[in-house]
């Protein structure tokens, strides 16, 4: 499991949780941040500096919000 960014940070990209991740898994796309699944470690602390509630643990994101769960994927596969 991974956690997942969402609708929140789109436009918005607000850095404050790639400086946190002790892993390097969050990148810059075009609209948003991304979290690649195959490289997060479930730690949470990006969940924690958020400052717009964008991100979520796969298993707690809203169903309004699922379609993010492949986005995120689908970023790391290009």
């Amino acid at each position: 499991m991974a956690y997942v960014i969402t609708s929140p940070c789109l436009g918005e990209k607000s850095k404050e949780c790639m400086e946190v991740c002790p892993v390097d898994c969050i990148d810059e796309g075009k609209d948003m941040l991304h979290i690649d699944p195959d490289v997060c470690i479930d730690c949470g602390a990006c969940e924690e500096v958020c400052p717009v509630d964008a991100i979520y643990a796969e298993e707690d994101v809203p169903e309004s919000e699922e379609k993010y769960i492949e986005i995120n994927k689908n970023f790391f596969e290009l």
